[in-house]
């Protein structure tokens, strides 16, 4: 079939999404979830391949945990069509799965049909070894011995699954200079290694890089080798992968090694790869990547009105060590503490608190839990786990997709749980002041300026999954101390609806 779709280059993507289908549909799901793999859909495809702007007369292409290598199509789809084509084009694809490299050979071959009738040189190479063992040999190598044999675009869909810390993959990332704690920024990492200067990388990939302390060494690394060229976000979470019931959030990259940072920088979302209403915007590189922030968050706004928000926020008065204030993650981890869990409060234990506890923007406490713990016994070894019962303003560190804010905050008022002290379990993060309490006003205020829809505009441009990090809390900045006490003079027993909330909110802001 492959030699008879000579000049159809739809053809080519069509028949590669076939060959996916197949393997999709056969594929085993446990054996996929231990590999990280996730299928490109076609209009992901064709819209990874039209963002490169290659033209070189030869081009060397890799495509790192290719699958069927529906990518590499795509990308050769792209080039046939151009009027001026590529003389010829190598493709290295790598692929571990060995049920999948017949599909993978068949696409390749379909590739070289096509090239051959448009008069394109094509040769290609499967390899069926770990990418990330032969990447590191070939960069090791490099470090003692001649310059290693570089590629000038590489498109990927790297698998996405976490590594532990004492992995054997771990470790050999390390050997080459690599920390990272996911699959997708390993593969990313070391394809940044293999690229010639000047070379392109397009990559489709979860957004929680963007943000968060794990990723900080890979964007690090990243951003100090590729420059963002062009951004694609989906509105949707179930976008880009709904055929497997992925609710990641998902970004599409394009990026250039050691180039000229100076260039606007392509911004745009969408509901869907294709055919879909699109909002975009071109922005300074600095816009994109704040110079000089230390944890080298990338913010992705689209649109103008995202960009208000963002210039109005940065623009805050205060940074938490202005106010004084500390925010850290809760210090109960439930897995460990089990053995002083308790489903009800008895004699020797605390209140025990948790994101089912937000009630109206207030802690609500006990609130029974069917078979779930309510309070912890408090024994000498996890005394430091508790702190005294005062005001506490708390966040929720993850939000479910039905939530409509990504920053969920609640206030811990001490006369509404009468108590000594209190725990707060690990899926919540608690501002503080040296590990007590704020004052009551305070916590009122900065608890409605966290629950305010500027605020959760503003999250949502850099934290592109559902959990909020005491890091990501750290780096925002905040009203002054005055207008965090004045709005909490607006809060009554019970907090006002999201609209009024917001109104309270805009009186303070500058």
């Amino acid at each position: 079939m492959a030699k008879e779709l000579n000049h159809n280059h739809d053809g080519l993507v069509d028949f590669a999404e076939q060959l996916r289908a197949d393997a999709r549909g056969t594929a085993d799901s446990a054996r996929r979830t231990e590999l990280g793999q996730f299928f490109t859909p076609a209009p992901t495809a064709r819209l990874m391949a039209s963002m490169f702007e290659v033209r070189l007369p030869r081009i060397r292409l890799l495509d790192a945990g290719a699958g069927v290598g529906n990518l590499t199509a795509a990308l050769v789809a792209a080039l046939c069509e151009r009027e001026q084509r590529p003389e010829a084009v190598f493709v290295t694809a790598y692929e571990v799965d060995p049920r999948l490299t017949e599909h993978l050979r068949s696409t390749l071959e379909a590739c070289q049909s096509v090239c051959e009738a448009c008069g394109v040189l094509f040769s290609w190479q499967v390899l069926e070894e770990d990418f990330i063992e032969a990447a590191v040999g070939m960069l090791r190598g490099s470090m003692f011995g001649p310059r290693l044999q570089a590629f000038d675009c590489a498109i990927l869909n790297p698998p996405y699954r976490k590594i532990s810390s004492d992995s054997r993959v771990r470790h050999l990332l390390r050997t080459v200079g690599i920390e990272t704690s996911n699959l997708y920024t390993a593969f990313l990492s070391l394809v940044v290694g293999l690229l010639d200067d000047g070379g392109e990388l397009v990559t489709i990939t979860p957004r929680s890089f963007c943000n968060g302390l794990y990723f900080k060494p890979f964007r690090k690394l990243f951003l100090r080798n590729m420059v963002i060229r062009r951004v694609r976000i989906f509105d949707a979470r179930d976008i880009a992968f709904g055929e497997d019931d992925v609710l990641q959030e998902n970004v599409i990259l394009h990026s250039v090694k050691h180039a000229d940072r100076s260039s606007l920088v392509l911004v745009s979302s969408s509901s869907g790869p294709e055919g879909a209403t699109l909002t975009s915007r071109e922005v300074p590189y600095s816009e994109l990547v704040r110079p000089g922030d230390p944890n080298a968050f990338i913010h992705i706004v689209p649109d103008n009105d995202g960009q208000l928000v963002a210039q109005r926020v940065r623009s805050l008065a205060a940074t938490l060590g202005d106010l004084n204030i500390s925010v850290s993650t809760g210090r109960v981890v439930e897995f460990r503490a089990r053995s002083h869990l308790r489903v009800a409060p008895s004699e020797g234990t605390v209140p025990l608190i948790y994101p089912s506890n937000f009630a109206g923007g207030f802690v609500e406490w006990p609130k029974p839990r069917r078979n779930k713990p309510t309070a912890i016994e408090v024994v000498p070894r996890n005394e430091d786990q508790v702190v005294p019962s005062e005001y506490f303003v708390l966040v929720k560190r993850f939000s479910s997709k039905e939530e409509r804010r990504r920053v969920v905050a609640a206030v811990y008022d001490p006369t509404r749980v009468p108590v000594t002290r209190v725990g707060f379990e690990n899926h919540l993060n608690y501002y503080h002041v040296g590990g007590r309490g704020l004052p009551p006003r305070l916590a009122m205020g900065l608890a409605a300026f966290l629950n305010s829809t500027i605020v959760d505009t503003y999250f949502r441009q850099f934290n592109g999954h559902t959990q909020v990090n005491a890091t990501d809390l750290r780096s925002l900045r905040y009203p002054a101390l005055p207008a965090l006490e004045a709005l909490g003079e607006q809060i009554g027993e019970t907090f006002p609806s999201q609209d009024e909330l917001d109104r309270l909110v805009e009186e303070q802001l500058p």
